[in-house]
This record gives structure tokens, sequence and C-alpha cells, in this order.
């Protein structure tokens, strides 16, 4: 059976890679391996989800959370961008954590609390969210994911995850309204066959 990045306990080959990105407007050297998400490059969908969080300059104060990090992207640009931020970065593949550890630390990042789900403390509340959700893994598993997360977005908090459309956007962003109704959610921006979902919690 095809192995798939979202296992907890990747049992593929290591081989591990550096490879050249750009993260908060710079070039950037990163490590990644078999076994996670998108090793050979930023994928497309990352990359506009994070132009787009460039464009808007809407930075809300407090803690964030990479929902599904894999080697680190957004959680390294969120670091990058505000270092005294603190930054949380959550997968269940040990193997991602521990390529975003080693990225983490190789770009001097110490704001950055890589972490399983289960780790995080219940009374953690986010500021802001940023995802690439795994959509793959099926619409009841990632809605599930969603009920445990969105609900610990911070009064004043927003969640902005990337979806292609191909991929159900459109669905996700109507269960989203509906399963949330304390949420504000729109789709903020369009590019290249993804979309970009906001959902935002009234300051208190």
């Amino acid at each position: 059976m095809t192995e798939h990045y979202f296992s907890e306990t990747p049992s593929g080959d290591l081989r591990p890679r550096d490879i050249e990105v750009v993260l908060a407007g710079a070039p950037r050297q990163v490590r990644t391996a078999g076994g996670v998400f998108s090793p050979e490059h930023l994928d497309r969908g990352t990359e506009i989800l994070l132009r787009t969080l460039d464009k808007l300059g809407d930075t809300q104060p407090g803690p964030v959370l990479d929902l599904g990090c894999g080697w680190g992207p957004i959680a390294l640009a969120a670091a990058l961008e505000s270092p005294e931020r603190e930054v949380w970065a959550i997968d269940i593949n040990e193997r991602s954590r521990e390529l975003t550890r080693g990225n983490a630390a190789a770009l001097g990042l110490p704001g950055i609390r890589v972490a399983a789900p289960e780790e995080v403390p219940a009374e953690l509340r986010f500021a802001e969210i940023r995802s690439n959700p795994p959509i793959r893994i099926g619409k009841d598993a990632l809605h599930a994911i969603l009920r445990q997360w969105l609900p610990r977005l911070a009064p004043g908090g927003i969640a902005h995850l990337v979806v292609a459309k191909h991929l159900g956007a459109d669905s996700l962003q109507r269960w989203i309204a509906a399963e949330f109704p304390e949420l504000s959610v729109e789709r903020i921006a369009r590019d290249k066959g993804f979309h970009i979902i906001r959902a935002a919690r009234e300051p208190a």
C-alpha cells in the first residue's frame, strides 16, 4: 500500500535533501525528506497562501498555529516575519516535526514550538491559524480536524486556509460557515485554481 505524508510514522526512505525556497521575501535553505508533504519544493497552494498573507499584512498579535506543518514553510515564514511571536507547528507525522524543528534551528527561530497535536496545551487559544489542510485524508477526517482547531481561535482571531478549487474549496467554505456560525467566513483570494478561505471570530 502506498504510504501517505499523513502517516504518523513514515516507513519509506528518508531521502533527505536541501532545497532553496523563498520565505518572508528572501531565499532560505531548508531540509526536506521523503514521507512528508511536498518534499521537492514549496507547493503551489502554500506559496499562494504565504503571498496572500504577505499582501494582507493584517497580522494579529498573539500565538499563531501552523496546522499540518509538513517540513515547516508556514511556521517558518510566520516566525521570520515576526521573530518575537509564539508560533506553534503541529503535525501527526513525526518526520515532519523533526524537519520543522531542524529548519527552525538552522534559521535561528527559537520562537517556533513544534508539537504533535495532543501536546498543545488545552487552554491555549490562537490569534491566527494558517494552514494548507490535508484535503486528501477525506472529508470526515478533515472535518474532524477543523472541529478540533477552529474553536480554538481567540476573540478577534483569524484562520486562513488554502484549498484547491478542484479539491472542494467551495464546499469546504460552505461547510465551515454552516458548522461555525460564530465565525465570519469568506473567500478572500483566488489564484491559479486555489482559494484562500478566511474564517474570523468577532473581537471580545
